[in-house]
């Protein structure tokens, strides 16, 4: 697997890569915008786990620091014949109203996303209320190796949490419109973006799956249920896959924009024995 440097001094161009194991043939995608502050590098675990999953994982940088250049690596991204579908785009933090607004309005590639993740995706009903940075710490996450790694990188902008969410991403990020299916992670412990607010938010969109991490805070991809909020991504990136399939022919996936039936095929099941 391999990592693509951080740019610092070139936000739109920066990307970081991760790719399935040489061994297993790529199952998929996923384009992954980062959230206020942060550098596509600092997805590293989340990467290399969803990866070492047979899916080709890259990360760009914060929208709220380059709007127009992001949306181009994303566009470039969804374009890219190394890219195989289905075509995943997700979002953290302020990168998921992002990439939902680009869903919802069109992201102007010629090939379709299939399939949305939102990770704290924010309402604009409430905002950081972090008057240090050690606060703003606690509330992104209460992983201390993840904290560590924050406070100690120099690409990281410290109290962006602060920085609003630009009001015409949420009036264009109508998922009503959002014709392909949609998973939403959050912390059951998002002081940022609470759950109330995200869940109903979520419940527009024609066919989404809402799920609320136990304990975890506002970076659900980043938090020390990292592994919990990975392996709830991969199990939805399979059922995406399997529904592209059953909607393709010859075992190349469909695009799932133009399914009628999205919605998303169990692979399994939680009983009591």
């Amino acid at each position: 697997m391999t990592s693509s440097p951080f740019v610092q001094e070139a936000p739109s161009a920066a990307v970081s890569a991760w790719d399935n194991p040489p061994a297993v043939a790529p199952r998929g995608t996923v384009i992954l915008v980062a959230g206020r502050g942060e550098h596509p590098g600092v997805y590293e675990r989340f990467g290399t786990r969803v990866a070492s999953d047979g899916y080709k994982v890259r990360v760009v940088g914060d929208p709220t620091a380059d709007e127009a250049g992001v949306r181009a690596r994303v566009r470039e991204l969804l374009d890219d014949p190394d890219l195989p579908g289905p075509r995943v785009l997700a979002g953290s933090d302020a990168g998921a109203a992002f990439v939902a607004a680009l869903a919802a309005a069109g992201t102007g590639a010629q090939n379709p996303v299939d399939g949305l993740v939102l990770a704290g995706l924010p309402t604009g009903e409430h905002a950081a209320s972090a008057g240090s940075w050690d606060s703003e710490l606690a509330e992104r996450t209460a992983c201390p190796t993840h904290q560590s790694r924050l406070s100690n990188d120099p690409q990281v902008r410290r109290g962006s949490l602060l920085t609003p969410v630009p009001a015409d991403w949420f009036a264009a990020a109508d998922l009503g419109r959002v014709q392909v299916p949609v998973l939403a992670v959050h912390g059951a412990a998002d002081l940022v973006s609470p759950v109330r607010a995200a869940r109903e938010s979520v419940a527009k969109a024609p066919s989404a799956e809402f799920v609320t991490i136990a304990g975890g805070r506002h970076d659900a991809l980043n938090d020390a249920t990292h592994r919990t909020a990975a392996a709830v991504v991969v199990l939805f990136l399979e059922r995406l896959r399997d529904l592209a399939l059953a909607a393709g022919e010859q075992g190349v996936p469909a695009a799932l924009a133009g399914v009628t039936d999205r919605k998303l095929p169990a692979i399994a099941a939680w009983a009591t024995a």
